[in-house]
């Protein structure tokens, strides 16, 4: 199947191709197939806004769309940044920012206090306008300091609670490594997005045959 990855965001792009690819569909960008739109974000769910850019983009492309929103939820924080994670320090997509602004407001926290999870909605939607909607999350906590360069967004704050295996499975992360320190199929078989896309993939056939 050709799929439409509803995303301008460089990171989040490869991710959804590595796992689309996987899986064996063919991805198409946003900017292969010359589409700019930019929907308003204006759900108070992840589900709702990852609805809302698949919906968009599909009827754009008038292919199947998978569009994810996902984003960081902080313990201490009341679930911030939440489905603002993208704009949590006002300017959309400014990573370096919103890791500042995050750091600052949990700057007197201790190590114990520091629980998070990245959550992911991912929404498959068809040309038809039929929809499938899955969530992943992955729990860990803030680290004291950024580290690794292999990630985006929060990555260098996020230690994840466990890390994938070569063989496949997971161990717990004792060396307490953050999402951007970790190899990609380290984080697929652990990360929010990767829990999400393999629940639409396991759901894929009978969606649809329905």
């Amino acid at each position: 199947m050709i799929v439409c990855a509803a995303t301008n965001n460089a990171g989040k792009l490869k991710e959804l191709r590595r796992i689309l690819t996987r899986c064996g569909h063919e991805v198409r960008s946003l900017r292969e197939l010359g589409v700019t739109l930019d929907p308003d974000e204006t759900g108070t769910t992840f589900e709702e806004n990852a609805r809302i850019k698949a919906q968009a983009f599909c009827a754009a492309t008038g292919l199947a769309t998978v569009a994810d929103d996902s984003g960081l939820c902080v313990e201490a924080l009341h679930g911030e940044p939440g489905v603002y994670s993208a704009r949590y320090a006002g300017c959309h997509g400014d990573d370096e920012a919103n890791n500042r602004k995050l750091m600052d407001r949990m700057a007197d926290l201790p190590e114990g206090s520091r629980a998070a999870r990245f959550v992911s909605a991912v929404c498959l939607m068809l040309p038809d306008g039929r929809c499938l909607t899955v969530h992943g999350e992955c729990p860990g906590r803030i680290a004291l300091t950024p580290a690794g360069s292999n990630g985006f967004g929060y990555d260098p704050l996020f230690i994840p609670d466990r890390v994938g295996l070569p063989q496949g499975g997971t161990r717990p992360n004792t060396e307490g490594r953050t999402y951007a320190e970790l190899a990609d199929a380290e984080k697929d078989a652990i990360s929010h997005r990767g829990r999400a896309m393999e629940r639409l993939e396991a759901a894929l056939p009978d969606f649809l045959q329905s």
